[in-house]
C-alpha cells in the first residue's frame, strides 16, 4: 500500500491510482462483499435512490462509479431509454459487463468522473453509490454530475456518513474497523482494501457539509434522508 493513512496522500493523483487498482483487485467479490457487510440492506438503499432520480421510462440516467453495475441494473426495472453505467476501474466495468443478459438500453464504459465523455445536458438523471468518499476531488465530481444533467434533472448521492451518535458509536466502530476488514480478508482475499474503506468514512464529509457542496455546484433544492440509524445518507439535488 502507498500510503497507509488516506488522510495523507500526497496528491490527487495518488489516492486516483491508488483506489483505481483497489477496486480492480476486489471487483470478483464486490457485490458479495456489499451483500455481508451491509446485511443485505445496500440493495434496499439502491432501490430509493432510483426513486429519487425520477427517472421515467423515456429516461436517461447515468449511473457514475458504477462498480459492477448493481445501480444500473435497478434502474432498468423503470424501463428508462438509456443507462449508461460509467467507471474508471476496468476491472469493475468487466465484471459489470458480465452481469449483462441482453440488455441493449444498458451500456457500461470505462470513464474519469472528473472529466466526463458527455456532452452537457445529456441526462435526464446522474446517480452514484457508495462512491464520492473515494473521489480525488469532490467539487470537480459533484460539478460533472451536474454538468451531464439537464436543467430539472436530478443528482442522487448515496453514501456512508460519519456517524454521530455517541451511545452507539463504538460497537459501529469495532464492527466497520475491526469485523469488517477481517470479513474482507477472508472472503475477497483483500484485508487492506477492507480496511481502507472503513477509514475513508471517518474523514468524509458530514451530510451537512455534502449537501453544502452540491448546492455550491449549482443545485438547488438539496435534500437529503439518513437510513440505517443514521450511517447511510441519500442526497438529492436538481440541477438549475
Amino acid at each position: 500500500m502507498p500510503n497507509t493513512n488516506i488522510a495523507q496522500f500526497e496528491n490527487p493523483h495518488e489516492k486516483a491510482q491508488y483506489v483505481r487498482s483497489m477496486f480492480d483487485r476486489i471487483s470478483a467479490k464486490y457485490d458479495l462483499m456489499n451483500r455481508l457487510m451491509t446485511f443485505g440492506q445496500d440493495i434496499r438503499w439502491r432501490k430509493l435512490a432510483i426513486a429519487e432520480t425520477g427517472l421515467s421510462q423515456q429516461g436517461t440516467l447515468l449511473d457514475l462509479g458504477c462498480g459492477t453495475g448493481d445501480l444500473a441494473f435497478d434502474a432498468l426495472k423503470v424501463d428508462p431509454n438509456l443507462v449508461v453505467a460509467a467507471d474508471f476501474s476496468i476491472d469493475m466495468v468487466r465484471t459489470g459487463q458480465l452481469k449483462k443478459n441482453g440488455q441493449t438500453n444498458l451500456v457500461f464504459t470505462a470513464a474519469d468522473g472528473m472529466a466526463l465523455p458527455f456532452a452537457d445536458n445529456f441526462f435526464d438523471a446522474a446517480a452514484t453509490g457508495f462512491v464520492m468518499r473515494n473521489v480525488a476531488n469532490i467539487d470537480q465530481f459533484i460539478a460533472e454530475m451536474a454538468r451531464v444533467v439537464r436543467p430539472g434533472g436530478r443528482v442522487v448521492i448515496l453514501e456512508i456518513t460519519p456517524f454521530d451518535k455517541p451511545l452507539l458509536k463504538p460497537f459501529y466502530r469495532f464492527y466497520f474497523h475491526s469485523i469488517v476488514p477481517l470479513i474482507g480478508g477472508i472472503v475477497a482475499g483483500d484485508r487492506e482494501a477492507y480496511t481502507y474503506l472503513p477509514k475513508s468514512v471517518d474523514i468524509f464529509l458530514s451530510a451537512d457539509e455534502l449537501k453544502l457542496r452540491m448546492e455550491k455546484a449549482g443545485m438547488q433544492p438539496v435534500n437529503y434522508q439518513l437510513l440505517n440509524m443514521g450511517t447511510v445518507a441519500l442526497h438529492t439535488g436538481v440541477v438549475v
